[in-house]
């Protein structure tokens, strides 16, 4: 039986921007109807507004914080913006959205 790979393994963002951790919480983040996943391209005009983020979870006195970075811009053969900061957001209480956060 083959071994399924963690996609963020395989697109060395674990390993060279975050280290290899456990998730604790469920994370879907939405462009319109399309789902972000490693590896996916959006075009720039599907990005201009922030996406919709959903976080699991149940207690509101748990909060996070999402920074979405371009770990290859401004492409993968030349790197020269690693880790490119896009969009950050803190204080999201679980269970809710973006729009909770600061």
């Amino acid at each position: 039986m083959p071994r399924v790979r963690d996609p963020l393994v395989v697109g060395r963002v674990i390993g060279d921007v975050l280290d290899p951790f456990t998730s604790s919480i469920s994370l879907r983040v939405t462009y319109g109807n399309r789902e972000v996943s490693n590896g996916c391209e959006f075009r720039p005009s599907a990005v201009v507004n922030q996406p919709r983020v959903e976080i699991g979870g149940n207690d509101l006195r748990t909060c996070y914080t999402l920074v979405m970075v371009d770990p290859d811009a401004p492409s993968p053969s030349e790197p020269n913006l690693r880790e490119y900061l896009h969009w950050l957001v803190m204080d999201i209480p679980e269970s809710t959205g973006t729009t909770f956060g600061m």
